[in-house]
């Protein structure tokens, strides 16, 4: 079991926000990605945040997008769509529309429509 699984949520997301912001998106945008992802919604994401929700639960409770199948590429040298774990495949599909949100990256493209 990888030590990610039972990191919260929320003490990685301000990583993800200065990620975004240095690179001129926003946090509207990255919580826009995360909803699309997980299916939560605005309130339902910041309850996650709040409570401390680890990335185990997080993703337990998540209906994943049925097009996030189509995420693909790599993240740290990692091809996302070869993770075996399929919890750590969530994690890195995070991860990488978080990458293509920075890299500035249409907002039609990464969220796949």
């Amino acid at each position: 079991m990888s030590r990610i699984f039972t990191v919260s949520v929320a003490s990685v997301y301000p990583h993800y926000v200065a990620k975004v912001e240095r690179k001129g998106r926003t946090k509207a945008e990255l919580d826009e990605v995360i909803t699309w992802l997980t299916g939560f919604d605005e309130s339902e994401l910041d309850q996650h945040l709040a409570g401390g929700t680890t990335f185990e639960d997080f993703f337990g409770q998540a209906e994943l997008n049925p097009n996030a199948s189509l995420i693909t590429g790599t993240v740290c040298g990692i091809r996302v769509e070869d993770v075996e774990d399929p919890l750590m495949q969530k994690i890195r599909y995070l991860d990488k529309l978080v990458d293509e949100l920075a890299k500035g990256k249409a907002m039609a493209k990464v969220l796949r429509a």
